[in-house]
């Protein structure tokens, strides 16, 4: 199935999973989006949260809701994000990145708060059908740059694909006392991440080169799914734009980015936003 016009892709920074329940600035950014953007035929999904030493997509046809999360509000724990899968986006997905290997996820996982926290906002009818990818956490960032340019094919076809995670996630660093600033190493790293996806996104993997990367990503799994945006925007040859930004708490970036969703043909595009704030739980719950 072709699109008219590719289908926008983004990278949106989840924070905290209350940002499912909260009307914030960062939510109305998200929400923005998905008013702006064509109906997809369908959601690719990167998120952070499901990193394993595979790679596979979710292909059931009704993926349930994951509360991969403790120490939140039971509100949080009630959320439900109904969305259809489509099983057969697992062999396309499969096509488009050969020679690697794609598994098919049948039963094993679902969508995640990396994915529904943010979708509750961006497609709140929960009627796009929503396909999760994993991040093989066995793979360096390169490879992770080279699928993300191996799936913006799937742009072509109707689907949005949508990494989640954040370009700075320090959690042992937060100071509570400082939730609308960043630390000045994340904000470097941030600045200078910013910087490469609006200039040679096809770089972004030397992020992990930079010598605050450490600091901004102890581990990786927050960081990697830039990298497919980064890999999409490097195959459009174009750089990535921001949708908002913004820190938290010292060491969070909440900074999110879009490829495509600017273009005046896709039903006026959008603008740019102000730096915003977001809620984080108490210190001892689960992000």
């Amino acid at each position: 199935m072709a699109a008219t016009q590719p289908m926008p892709a983004a990278f949106l920074g989840h924070g905290s999973p209350m940002n499912a329940l909260e009307r914030n600035r960062y939510s109305d950014a998200w929400r923005a989006f998905g008013a702006a953007v064509p109906r997809p035929r369908a959601i690719l999904a990167v998120s952070a949260h499901w990193y394993v030493n595979a790679t596979a997509v979710t292909a059931m046809a009704r993926p349930r809701t994951i509360h991969d999360f403790y120490g939140f509000p039971q509100a949080l724990f009630d959320v439900q994000y109904p969305a259809p899968g489509l099983p057969e986006l697992a062999e396309e997905i499969a096509e488009v990145v050969r020679p690697e290997r794609v598994g098919a996820d049948h039963d094993g996982w679902g969508l995640d708060h990396g994915t529904w926290s943010v979708l509750v906002h961006a497609f709140p009818e929960a009627d796009v059908p929503v396909v999760q990818l994993s991040l093989n956490a066995q793979q360096p960032p390169e490879w992770h740059l080279a699928m993300g340019t191996r799936l913006a094919a799937l742009r072509e076809r109707g689907v949005l694909v949508l990494g989640s995670g954040n370009v700075v996630h320090n959690l042992r660093a937060i100071d509570w006392r400082q939730p609308d600033a960043g630390f000045d190493w994340a904000r470097r790293f941030d600045a200078h991440a910013r910087e490469v996806l609006a200039e040679r996104p096809g770089d972004a993997a030397a992020l992990a080169r930079h010598p605050d990367f450490r600091l901004a990503a102890p581990t990786d799994e927050h960081f990697l799914p830039l990298l497919y945006l980064a890999g999409i925007a490097a195959a459009a040859g174009r750089g990535a734009e921001v949708l908002v930004d913004g820190h938290a708490y010292g060491s969070l970036s909440m900074a999110c980015y879009t490829v495509g969703a600017c273009d005046p043909a896709l039903r006026g595009g959008l603008g740019g936003a102000a730096p915003l704030r977001t809620a984080l739980p108490p210190e001892d719950a689960n992000i």
